[in-house]
């Protein structure tokens, strides 16, 4: 492969952003999250129109693997930031709840999503059928934890109760996820290297445990602001690393890092020091990482007679995520506008399915028609996400998040900014 054209590169960038500023611009008139408009602007981006030849013409495949890596920096900064905002009292104040609130948003979804996989097999069988029946449970099941995240901070929730929570349980999730992936392709690749999995409980000690003191400590302590913030900016990295090579993503990485950054003990203005180095930064790449997902989406294969299975796909993806995590969520005593809202909320997939479904086709447990029709349900509950959110919720009043918590004068309230708004020390 030749060298990546500079030209070239800078040109797709500037495509990228004004396309999703585009895009994101359209989906808030409409109503919707600007994350919205940023993954349909990717799939758009795609080989779906025009049989690929705009996507070959704007983004030459030499520069793509750049693109990617911007693409993984910007959502491993938004991922941090979300961390260092996230409120862990918010959590541990319905601690009691997460037990049945985990059952309603993984179990039940999972175990809707593998009955209809027996029942998939007849039109799409598979060489490995019980790894398939896992594999689409997972799938039916998943969160997509940086959309959530996105919407989240887009609607002013990340420190309301079912922002917490929902957070709290993609987090979760996810995990799993990754995990069952991880199992996935140990069994049907060949890569032989699951056995890094082992390493994550060791690495989430040194997380909680070490890097809170080093932070904190008079050496760090003794650096310039500057300093200390491409200190945190190298951890953030390579924290997401660790999970990457784990064979979980990126993105947990970057999120524990975030959230085991101390909030006192460190020299004044560091906060301030990551709003005017970190946040900008952030807000121009992350879109750029739905975006280079839509070049793997191609839709140009749907025709009127899947229509009928894509309508099943939707029931029960949907249907998991709505009944179980409404059913658990007033098994733990929620209210019903707290309820409807939480289960709004975890129905939204987004990024992570588009990632679980590309890995599911290049091992051959999807064929190109279930790709397809899966990657539409990804989009499709996130679009919904926005209409029932506010049909749940409601509009925030002034002065009080969705669920009538008060927000701080202080802090400015976040619905149409793209990142997270950094605490004030």
């Amino acid at each position: 492969m030749s060298a990546p054209d500079a030209s070239s590169l800078l040109l797709a960038l500037a495509v990228l952003v004004l396309v999703c500023q585009a895009m994101a611009g359209l989906a808030r008139r409409l109503g919707q999250p600007s994350v919205v408009g940023e993954i349909i602007g990717g799939v758009l981006l795609g080989p779906t129109l025009f049989g690929g030849r705009l996507t070959d013409t704007l983004f030459p495949a030499d520069i793509r693997p750049l693109l990617g890596a911007f693409a993984n920096i910007g959502v491993a900064l938004f991922m941090f930031l979300v961390g260092l905002e996230f409120d862990r009292r918010v959590v541990r104040r319905q601690a009691g709840a997460m037990g049945w609130l985990g059952i309603g948003a993984f179990v039940v979804p999972f175990g809707l999503g593998a009955l209809f996989a027996f029942w998939l097999l007849d039109a799409h069988p598979s060489r490995q059928p019980a790894v398939f029946v896992v594999f689409l449970g997972t799938a039916m099941a998943v969160t997509a934890f940086p959309v959530l995240a996105r919407i989240i901070v887009d609607r002013g929730l990340l420190n309301s109760r079912i922002g917490g929570l929902a957070l709290a349980l993609a987090a979760v999730g996810d995990v799993i996820a990754w995990t069952v992936l991880a199992v996935v392709v140990a069994v049907v690749g060949t890569d032989g290297h699951s056995w890094r999995l082992l390493l994550l409980l060791p690495y989430a000690a040194t997380m909680v445990f070490l890097v809170p003191r080093l932070l904190r400590s008079r050496a760090v302590c003794r650096l310039p602001q500057r300093a200390v913030v491409l200190l945190v900016l190298a951890g953030v990295l390579a924290s997401g690393a660790a999970t990457e090579w784990m064979g979980l993503h990126l993105i947990f990485g970057a999120f524990l890092f975030g959230l085991v950054v101390p909030r006192t003990g460190l020299p004044g203005g560091f906060r301030e020091g990551l709003g005017t180095s970190v946040e900008p930064l952030a807000s121009f790449l992350m879109p750029i990482y739905f975006v280079v997902a839509g070049f793997r989406v191609d839709l140009s294969y749907l025709d009127a007679a899947a229509l009928g299975e894509l309508v099943l796909i939707l029931l029960v993806a949907s249907g998991g995520k709505l009944l179980g995590v409404y059913g658990a969520a007033r098994a733990a005593r929620l209210d019903h506008r707290s309820s409807m809202g939480l289960a709004t909320l975890m129905n939204v997939r987004g990024l992570t399915e588009l990632v679980l479904l590309t890995v599911g086709l290049s091992l051959g447990l999807l064929d190109s028609g279930l790709y397809s029709l899966m990657v539409v349900m990804a989009v499709v509950t996130t679009i919904v996400s926005g209409p029932l959110l506010r049909a749940s919720i409601g509009a925030p009043a002034e002065g009080e998040d969705t669920l009538g918590a008060r927000v701080p004068a202080s802090r400015p309230r976040t619905e149409d900014s793209g990142h997270p708004p950094t605490r004030q020390p």
